[in-house]
């Protein structure tokens, strides 16, 4: 590899630790291999060689062994992985020590339970047993709107024990996006909770439970977790204790095919349509049983907690990242600033904590309370995790200094709800530089190529995928088409991912947003991150959002969104001829630093943007509302009332 650009001056080198004793460096050892440069070459040459030995390497349990690594008869998009084998996921969690702790699980009160690794497979076959009474078996869907916690990953692991298939849901949908998931799906059963705290007021969930039950009517079970009158108080719902304490479905569980689908988990669609990525037991968990080694370098014992919502693909991933390989995963299921800012360090300090994601929301966050934030040891961490969305230079860096005690790696890492895990992402075997990712994810061919398919170097691409990989979605559950039309389309054989991306001379690769969110002003392409990076260069600034607005002159002009840092309240007057002083101020700093056509057309400042739950910024609905367009699905916001404010903001731009 090349020097690093003195831009790029690393966070972080590795140790000779890392060199040598990482679960990375022992998986290069055990291919027989001398360097993990070779170990990317064999993955990229010889995947069938790579995967025989990262499988054994991870300790993955197979039922019959597969006698082909992968079938393409029926077209690059669709690919049949392991053929001839069979295998259940669980059979690799359940082969760890049974006395070993699984599951910590802390409620917003501060209550604590936990679980071992014994005592987790006994709930998770009781629990199996009682659905299979009530009728749920091998691919029935069954719809998953729970809080983090023990529960909800005896509940998803108990289906792939039966061999039906998770719908995971957000635990803030409201009834329109549960009943268009759940009936696009074609669910039989929704295992769901009565209601969950934040910030110390409790949500009920029982009424839009209920409407969502009278517009599905072929869903014939509700399972709900919560206090028995709540529980009673809902019509023919059935309590998960009592389908908890029935007896085990079977001594071990289902036997399962490696491309039969294990769960479908939704993402938001531009047109009002969610797309359902549909994941296989041969595919999702050993991509992120993979890349919790590769990347995250979790390994049995390591201690594991970035909270995310059962309902997103995170939730999914971090119960797989600690289980599969034998580590503790710590559940919380409150609002990470409640009663404070330090309840994050706490938590950390509390249960020993080695491991920790946060998405850049949350790292923001974190960093405009610092002192709260660090109140908390955090001693025991050794290395962080971030992903999501975008991340800044100056955060990440933040990040690794202050949560990460300025020795700890931070593993940028980007992948998706379709790819399972990682196609680009950090390893512990190559230097960390801010906000970029230093390694394609062993096993993936990714490039950054141009409109024609085309690799390019040191400019704006997009993120392409150049062959199958493991962990890729099967498809969209029952719409072939518009999978291959989202992702096989734009360029015959290439998976065009949607990420704007840049792939430097040296091999770092920075991702710049997604691509449609891409601006074009003055002739130029460039990633809404470029933008916000700078603004968030100003102290005042919480958070930004760039957005591109058709322009006759420019093709198109520049709109921006400014949220003021905690504690400073918005500008009294929030109309936008760049007037009021942060405003002219955001403009300014835009244009000295990226040049007069770049100057923003119009900023705005506001209390919020619109974002899920996962705390990711939604470009792609503040530039519809904006602009007067269907929003489309807005299922996955967690703040819908912010929408108020860009429409408003849209109305005195004329």
């Amino acid at each position: 590899m090349e020097k690093l650009a003195p831009h790029e001056a690393p966070l972080w080198r590795p140790t000779p630790r890392d060199r040598s004793d990482s679960q990375l460096a022992r998986l290069v050892a055990y291919q027989g291999l001398d360097s993990y440069d070779a170990l990317l070459e064999q993955a990229d040459r010889q995947p069938d060689r790579y995967w025989r030995g990262a499988l054994e390497f991870l300790g993955i349990r197979w039922r019959r062994d597969y006698a082909t690594f992968l079938d393409l008869s029926d077209g690059a998009p669709f690919p049949r992985w392991f053929t001839g084998g069979t295998l259940n996921w669980l059979d690799t969690i359940f082969a760890h020590d049974a006395a070993r702790m699984a599951v910590i699980a802390e409620d917003e009160a501060g209550g604590t339970r936990h679980v071992s690794y014994g005592g987790l497979r006994e709930a998770v076959g009781r629990f199996a047993g009682g659905l299979a009474r009530q009728g749920i078996g091998r691919g029935d869907r069954v719809g998953l709107l729970m809080e983090s916690g023990i529960e909800a990953v005896v509940s998803l692991l108990a289906l792939s024990w039966l061999g039906a298939v998770a719908v995971p849901l957000f635990s803030g949908f409201g009834v329109d996006a549960i009943v268009s998931r759940l009936s696009a799906s074609g669910a039989r059963a929704l295992v769901a909770t009565t209601g969950f705290d934040r910030r110390g007021r409790r949500i009920d969930t029982r009424p839009l439970l209920r409407e969502a039950r009278a517009q599905l009517p072929d869903l014939g079970l509700l399972v709900l977790k919560g206090p028995p009158d709540e529980v009673a108080a809902v019509p023919e719902a059935l309590a998960w204790t009592a389908l908890a304490a029935a007896e085990a479905a079977g001594a071990e569980p289902a036997t399962m095919a490696p491309d039969e689908p294990m769960m479908v988990i939704y993402t938001s669609g531009t047109t009002g349509r969610p797309k359902g990525a549909v994941h296989a037991h041969g595919g999702f968990p050993l991509k992120i049983a993979h890349d919790a080694a590769v990347h995250f370098d979790i390994g049995a014992g390591d201690v594991f907690f970035w909270p995310a919502d059962m309902g997103w693909v995170a939730g999914p991933l971090t119960i797989a990242s600690a289980l599969m390989r034998g580590a503790t995963m710590v559940c919380y299921d409150g609002a990470p600033d409640f009663p404070d800012w330090s309840r994050l360090s706490r938590l950390v300090s509390a249960h020993g904590v080695t491991h920790l994601g946060a998405s850049p929301t949350l790292i923001r966050g974190l960093a405009a309370n610092e002192a709260l934030a660090t109140a908390g040891a955090l001693d025991t961490v050794r290395l962080l995790i971030t992903a999501g969305e975008v991340i800044s230079p100056e955060h990440m860096g933040w990040y690794q200094r202050v949560m990460g005690r300025g020795t700890c790696p931070v593993i940028n890492y980007s992948g998706g709800t379709e790819v399972s895990g990682a196609l680009v992402g950090n390893v512990l075997l190559r230097p960390i530089v801010p906000a970029g990712f230093n390694s394609i994810s062993p096993g993936v061919r990714v490039e950054v190529v141009d409109e024609a398919g085309q690799p390019v170097r040191d400019r704006v691409g997009e993120l392409a995928i150049l062959q199958p990989f493991v962990g890729m979605t099967q498809s969209f559950w029952q719409d072939r088409e518009r999978y291959l039309e989202t992702y096989w389309s734009q360029v015959p054989g290439i998976w065009m991912h949607g990420d704007l991306a840049m792939r430097t001379g040296d091999g770092q690769i920075f991702l710049l947003g997604r691509s449609d969110d891409t601006l074009k002003v003055a002739g130029k392409r460039l990633g809404p991150a470029e933008v916000e990076d700078i603004l968030l260069e100003l102290p005042e600034i919480g958070e930004a959002a760039a957005i591109g607005v058709e322009d006759a002159v420019k093709g198109q002009k520049l709109v921006v969104f400014l949220v003021p840092a905690a504690g400073r309240r918005p500008d009294p007057s929030l109309s936008t001829p760049l007037a009021t002083p942060l405003a002219a101020r955001a403009a300014a700093l835009v244009e000295s630093r990226m040049g007069r056509p770049f100057r923003p057309a119009r900023v705005h400042v506001v209390e919020d943007l619109p974002r899920t739950r996962s705390q990711k910024v939604m470009r792609r609905v503040i530039r519809r509302v904006y602009t007067g367009q269907n929003p489309g699905d807005l299922g996955s916001l967690d703040n819908p009332a912010s929408l108020a404010r860009i429409g408003e903001a849209a109305r005195e731009a004329g």
